[in-house]
């Protein structure tokens, strides 16, 4: 089993940042693909940004330039940096690990953290 916990959410005026982690514990393949999604009010899930075991990274458009994802294989954990915030960007951001093992997905969740972007 694998256990994803989101933390660093909050509230924060426009232009500001928050910064996002994603602790990983258990069982998981050192090969594994890390992503950002959010979900706003009334709104389907969306991707924001992903990071592959390699560090190859990629982001949504309506991101890039302000987001960063990285990762500290060290110590399990994956970061989204954001900067220059905006009300568009408040949602609920989950973090999602998924990997491919002999023909087997392996496809894990976190419970998500809030951003809220507001003055």
């Amino acid at each position: 089993q694998v256990q994803l916990v989101e933390s660093g959410g909050g509230s924060e005026q426009p232009g500001g940042s928050l910064r996002l982690t994603c602790a990983a514990s258990g069982s998981f393949s050192r090969f594994s693909n890390t992503r950002w999604y959010r979900q706003a009010p009334g709104k389907q899930r969306e991707l924001v940004a992903g990071i592959g075991n390699g560090g190859i990274t990629n982001y949504d458009d309506s991101v890039k330039g302000r987001f960063t994802i990285s990762r500290d294989n060290g110590k399990n954990k994956v970061y989204l940096q954001m900067n220059s915030l905006k009300p568009e960007d408040t949602a609920v951001y989950y973090c999602n690990m998924y990997w491919m093992s002999g023909g087997k997905p392996y496809d894990y969740w976190g419970q998500g953290t809030q951003v809220t972007v507001s003055s």
